[in-house]
């Protein structure tokens, strides 16, 4: 009788915990809302007493998006070691997608943003800040991801800190046309891979286009002409939420570019595709009614969330390249 009652005890406090675990996977599962970049500008300025000078949307924007990392339910999450989040891989895979995004604009802020030609020097500030991001996004101890996360944003606070500071000319943030096509770039190609992974959930034969038909160029191993993709059953999910999570990053950076590279746009006839591509990215951020993410056919009976989030971000994708071709007009 006393080891029934033994084993009884222990059984609801497992059920108990395990309960527990559920409710905080969930919580911890929800995503942040969008927010307002140029309200969020403007109150970090009014608070610092800084000008809201070029450049200022979209650095307060990428310090809030890599922020958001560390601020939201559960804190970060893809370098934890114990339940519940250890066995979530949901949220993990969202973070994901946003650290690529904040990667990316770190890394094109260091060489062409912040620099008014290829042989000025680079921001001190922004050379320490973009390699805090690179650091293994799983890395939990000595020095664990999200410690070099935050140097990263104190770093990029202080490089506001100094844009923003009129006394001060060795931070500069350089609103030309060239630069943000080259950033943009970066990003057509972070997209499109996304979205090739997400088409392959239903399994497709695709011809071999990596020589673009030119009859002279090599590659350095041979592959079939004939290839077969298909995303794992297991991966499915956290293709899904990783592009949600840079899908919901680089919305908010390009509100961001729309503000600082207003003047530039309306010149080159660009706003409304930089416009457009935000409504593509707006839609993918709608709220998921499943509790799963299903894989059904292409025009089966089933959903397909990978291929309404491929869909949209194609087309994200291809307003991408038709903006970059506005920007490369004179």
């Amino acid at each position: 009788m006393r080891d029934y009652l033994s084993l009884k005890r222990v059984s609801l406090g497992v059920a108990v915990l395990v309960l527990l675990f559920y409710i905080l996977a969930v919580y911890w599962s929800s995503e942040p809302e969008v927010f307002n970049v140029n309200q969020h500008a403007r109150a970090q300025a009014e608070q610092r007493n800084q000008l809201l000078v070029p450049g200022y949307t979209t650095t307060s924007t990428l310090i809030r998006v890599a922020g958001t990392l560390m601020d939201k339910p559960g804190g970060y999450l893809s370098n934890d070691v114990m339940p519940p989040s250890v066995l979530m891989d949901n949220m993990p895979a969202w973070e994901f997608g946003v650290l690529e995004m904040v990667r990316d604009l770190a890394l094109a802020m260091r060489k062409d943003l912040s620099r008014s030609q290829s042989q000025s020097s680079e921001n001190v500030y922004l050379v320490n800040a973009q390699p805090k991001f690179n650091i293994d996004n799983q890395s939990w101890i000595l020095p664990s991801a999200e410690s070099q996360y935050q140097d990263g944003i104190q770093s990029l606070q202080q490089y506001l800190d100094n844009l923003a500071n009129p006394s001060v000319d060795d931070s500069q943030f350089y609103t030309r046309a060239d630069n943000l096509r080259d950033w943009l770039r970066q990003v057509e190609k972070r997209m499109g891979s996304l979205s090739q992974r997400l088409s392959a959930s239903v399994g497709q034969s695709r011809l071999n286009t990596d020589l673009a038909g030119d009859p002279e160029a090599r590659q350095s191993t041979p592959s079939a002409p004939d290839q077969y993709t298909k995303t794992s059953w297991w991966e499915l999910d956290d293709v899904f939420y990783e592009s949600r999570g840079a899908s919901w990053a680089l919305l908010h950076l390009l509100k961001a570019v729309e503000t600082d590279f207003a003047d530039v746009l309306e010149k080159k006839n660009a706003t409304v595709s930089l416009q457009q591509i935000i409504r593509e990215l707006e839609a993918t951020q709608q709220t998921i009614w499943s509790p799963i993410i299903l894989n059904g056919g292409g025009f089966g009976m089933m959903a397909n969330h990978s291929l309404v989030m491929a869909n949209y971000i194609s087309r994200a994708n291809a307003a991408l390249i038709d903006l970059n071709d506005l920007l490369n007009q004179g």
